[in-house]
């Protein structure tokens, strides 16, 4: 089928997870646990190649991407970090929103040093590269920078893959740009493959079926990488509270008041590294209004497990590319993303991605 053509703007934990996912699976072909589709439209994880990539933290900018992801404040749990060279080096983008000002109060090993160098034309170095599909990575919270970058994927005819909670795919405007431009994207905000969002919007879908009235729920989540830490200062979690909310309030019958339902990120705890953790708490009615109750812990390895649905957007979106299909694609939006252009409950996403594909046999 041939290569898959990415570029990635954050070289932080997730695109670590990723890269070393992609080279995990080209030395273990016959291995398809952690993946949601081994093959998707002929394309397998390994045909997707890393040909540009931007940040703006000293100690990644100018070095092979391969080496640049286990440059700090970088703290996956290795899953290949013996990556072999991929001729990439990160460039230099613009910092605009991108960082947040706490970030330089905290030992230098957990924040980012911002470097000095001039940033890249950034669609030059996208046409140059022959890059296809961009990965937004970005910190939560950079909505000026997610914004230039989705400009640049439009004036490179590149598609943007949104994995942070800046509304660019779900917003309409934005979505009938790059359908004008004949770019398919897909967007925003990633999902994890059984994170805390998933796991909740089953539970909340579970009870809905089965004639329970949810009443009020929780999910707290803590984390000790450099997206908890972004995430301290509370102004840049607006968008990624509305996404989660959203989320799982689409699965309900009727929206719980704003007053019964929390969800978000809660705190930043150093020492849990890549680790997350998500305290879930449910209260419903059942029969005769008798009270049912539920409380999880879920812990998982936040970035890895993002790294799975991650390689199903990107090559769903190179087969749309293939076809010559453009604008927002709902299902594998609606599949891998927490606020999708149209919310779906996940086993119709997935049957409405089986069909897609089945179209190309």
């Amino acid at each position: 089928m041939g290569e898959i053509r990415v570029a990635i703007v954050g070289v932080g934990n997730c695109a670590a997870a990723l890269l070393q996912g992609i080279e995990y699976y080209r030395r273990n072909p016959a291995e398809s646990m952690g993946l949601m589709h081994p093959v998707v439209g002929g394309y397998r994880p390994w045909d997707i190649r890393v040909v540009a990539a931007f940040d703006v933290d000293e100690r990644k900018v100018g070095r092979p991407v391969e080496r640049a992801i286990l440059a700090p404040p970088n703290c996956i749990r290795p899953i290949c970090p013996d990556l072999p060279p991929t001729g990439v080096t990160v460039q230099m983008g613009p910092v605009l929103d991108g960082v947040a000002p706490h970030m330089a109060d905290h030992p230098a090993d957990r924040a980012f040093r911002i470097a000095r160098a001039e940033p890249v034309d950034v669609a030059r170095v996208l046409r140059e590269t022959g890059a296809e599909i961009l990965v937004n990575y970005l910190p939560v919270g950079s909505e000026e920078a997610a914004r230039h970058y989705a400009r640049c994927c439009l004036e490179a005819g590149v598609s943007f893959v949104n994995c942070m909670p800046v509304f660019i795919v779900s917003d309409p405007e934005w979505g009938e740009r790059f359908r004008q431009e004949g770019i398919p994207c897909v967007g925003d905000d990633v999902k994890s493959q059984v994170g805390a969002t998933v796991v909740h919007r089953v539970l909340a879908r579970l009870m809905a079926e089965r004639g329970a009235m949810l009443e009020r729920t929780y999910q707290l989540n803590t984390g000790g990488n450099t997206d908890f830490l972004n995430m301290l200062e509370r102004d840049r979690l607006r968008s990624k509270k509305i996404s989660k909310t959203e989320a799982v309030q689409s699965v309900l019958p009727e929206p719980l008041p704003s007053e019964n339902i929390h969800i978000g990120p809660s705190d930043y705890v150093p020492w849990q590294n890549d680790n997350k953790v998500c305290f879930l708490r449910m209260e419903a009615r059942g029969f005769g209004g008798a009270p049912i109750e539920i409380e999880a812990r879920l812990s998982v390895q936040d970035s890895p497990n993002s790294g799975g649905v991650a390689v199903d957007a990107i090559r769903v979106c190179k087969v749309a590319r293939d076809r010559g299909d453009a604008g927002p694609l709902l299902a594998i939006s609606a599949y891998t993303m927490k606020h999708p252009p149209q919310q779906m409950p996940e086993p119709e996403a997935r049957a409405r991605i089986e069909a897609y594909l089945s179209q190309g046999r």
